[in-house]
């Protein structure tokens, strides 16, 4: 089932996000669920200012997103201000 991950930074946390970045990934890269897409967001007008993350996750119900979210290094950081999560159907691409 698919779902999307939608976060958004708290202010002034661009540092200590850069700083936790190597163990998000390798967080991901360990946690044995299927990224279909992901990346930051980005301010409208600089586009290397970030202000989030975005995820497209394949899981197999909602509580494995409710565990990838309090085990994330960047949540555990207390980098984001805001996460919505939502279960998403895929029509075209």
């Amino acid at each position: 089932m698919l779902f999307v991950m939608h976060c958004l930074d708290k202010p002034g946390v661009q540092e200590t996000r850069n700083e936790v970045m190597p163990a998000h990934r390798d967080y991901l890269d360990s946690s044995g669920v299927k990224v279909v897409m992901s990346g930051p967001l980005v301010d409208d007008n600089d586009e290397t200012k970030v202000i989030g993350s975005l995820y497209v996750l394949d899981v197999e119900n909602r509580a494995v997103i409710d565990k990838i979210r309090a085990e994330d290094p960047l949540s555990q950081a207390d980098i984001w201000e805001s996460v919505n999560v939502q279960a998403f159907v895929k029509r075209i691409g």
